[in-house]
């Protein structure tokens, strides 16, 4: 008497012919040249370093800006006392504040155009820009 075959085994092998005629050589080709279209523009899109990003610290006595590639550890003061913000390694960060919540702190590293820390208590602003805008344009924020 024959065994009859594992389920799965068969079920596979099932759908394994059936897949085998519904792909054309061709067929393969355009899926992986799509593949490898879709996997360069996200590479190119999100691994390009942007050179000329700038970090933008504002607190009540006044506003910073520094190159995102820039070594430096800026005090601001605020009306709770002072709020210290770390631009290291294309990263920034806020290594301390007074406020009583610490949400400024606790969010870690920004690095990327667009992103932002604020310390509200303190009344502190980081935020990280992109050189490449052209500033006299108007955009959504100046209607």
């Amino acid at each position: 008497m024959k065994k009859p075959a594992f389920p799965l085994c068969a079920a596979f092998s099932a759908f394994s012919k059936n897949i085998a005629g519904l792909f054309k050589p061709l067929d393969v080709v355009v899926a992986l040249l799509s593949l490898g279209a879709v996997v360069f523009s996200g590479v190119a899109v999100y691994a390009t370093p942007h050179g000329n990003a700038q970090v933008s610290v504002r607190g009540q006595d006044g506003a910073w800006i520094f190159p995102l590639d820039a070594e430096e550890t800026v005090t601001v003061h605020g009306p709770l006392g002072n709020t210290v913000v770390a631009i290291h390694g294309r990263r920034v960060r806020v290594l301390s504040s007074p406020c009583g919540n610490q949400t400024c702190v606790a969010q870690g590293d920004i690095e990327a155009a667009g992103q932002w820390i604020a310390c509200l208590p303190n009344n502190v602003f980081t935020v990280i820009e992109s050189g490449e805008e052209n500033r006299d344009e108007l955009d959504a924020s100046a209607w």
